[in-house]
């Protein structure tokens, strides 16, 4: 085990991933505009990180962060990989926000770690396996052809549904209406306004969707409304889960404390990544408030790296780990995280356990710095 663990170079990706266009109430996603990087080192190995640009959630383009991305590898050149909580305020130093993009330095950051020590990345962090089964998610469409997604997911084995709503609540309440007839009493159903209803649309919508045994809704209202969320939790029979509310410790406290949420989505993009994650978990923890691991459009390779995390997190309790589920046409990963239908798992290789596939690399846009 190295004292220190010296970065040499840093590789950085354009890791574009076309899929199905994907709709919530902010938007539509023609591809996933992912970054992916490798940390290199004097040890003799790298780390790997990727993240996943949402625009219309964290503001962050493709293209912004891979400008972004060449300024923190020149910050990185020649420093110690392992002291993680400086490199990530090296970050911070030079740039407020732009979690997204520092959540793939974070990752990277750590597969070094547990690769030095010779660990899965969760024992690493003090975790132990358990049975995690995610959701599968069903885009804005019309209300029928939701409804008919939703039953080729039960058809399929799946036994949990998130369903995106949030573009007009009477018809919001209609397409769970479909939807829950369509799959029956006993599916899961969980619902995702992703900041789409006013102050009104929420308190119509979460009444009238009590009927259908909803799990919970997360994020009803902009988070500029969140000073109105208290008086939401008293008028909603449906349990509320910030997401869009919550990118850092700071702003979990504030909502628990003003009793404005139920549960916390807790994603790495919006968290800056694992560092600030483990952070916002044990201040939910602290106050009983349960957390979902979320995601953007990831691929298995970050996909992995929230599942270590998931393993070493136990009051992470909701499992939303569909990314690469929803409509990805390639898997540019090797390794790490495999689906047992809906189940995840992933072996016992050291540090993350996935990397990208070499052939899809070479048709990607790649700046080195070093």
């Amino acid at each position: 085990m190295a004292e220190q663990v010296i970065i040499t170079k840093i590789d950085i990706y354009r890791f574009s991933i076309p899929m199905v266009p994907f709709t919530i109430a902010t938007g539509t996603m023609e591809h996933a505009q992912n970054v992916f990087i490798r940390v290199h080192t004097d040890a003799g190995f790298y780390g790997v990180g990727e993240c996943s640009a949402f625009p219309m959630i964290v503001g962050e383009t493709q293209d912004t962060c891979l400008v972004m991305a060449k300024e923190f590898a020149k910050l990185w050149i020649g420093k110690d990989a392992l002291d993680i909580e400086c490199r990530l305020q090296d970050l911070h130093n030079f740039a407020a926000w732009n979690t997204t993009i520092k959540s793939a330095f974070d990752m990277a950051l750590y597969d070094i770690a547990a690769k030095n020590v010779n660990l899965p990345l969760y024992q690493f962090l003090g975790g132990e396996k358990r049975v995690v089964e995610t959701d599968i998610t069903i885009g804005i469409a019309t209300p029928q052809i939701m409804a008919e997604k939703a039953a080729e997911f039960k058809a399929l084995g799946a036994h949990i549904l998130k369903v995106k709503l949030g573009k007009g609540a009477k018809e919001d309440v209609e397409r769970i209406k479909l939807i829950r007839k369509a799959v029956g009493s006993n599916m899961k159903i969980r619902v995702d306004a992703n900041q789409g209803w006013s102050f009104d649309a929420a308190v119509f919508a979460l009444q009238s969707l009590d009927e259908y045994d909803i799990e919970f809704c997360e994020q009803p209202m902009r988070a500029w409304r969140d000073d109105r969320l208290p008086e939401l939790m008293q008028l909603s029979p449906v349990k509320i889960m910030a997401d869009e509310s919550v990118y850092n410790h700071h702003d979990a406290r504030r909502q628990i404390n003003s009793r404005s949420c139920d549960y916390i989505n807790i994603k790495l993009a919006k968290s800056g990544g694992i560092f600030e994650a483990i952070k916002i978990h044990d201040v939910a923890a602290e106050k009983g408030v349960a957390c979902m691991m979320g995601g953007m459009l990831e691929s298995r390779i970050a996909l992995s790296a929230k599942l270590h995390f998931v393993y070493a997190s136990p009051n992470i309790k909701f499992y939303d780990m569909d990314t690469c589920m929803l409509g990805h046409k390639i898997d540019p990963c090797i390794g790490g995280v495999t689906y047992d239908g809906y189940l995840l798992n992933i072996d016992n290789t050291v540090g993350i356990g996935a990397d990208a596939n070499e052939g899809f690399l070479k048709g990607c846009e790649n700046i080195e710095i070093k």
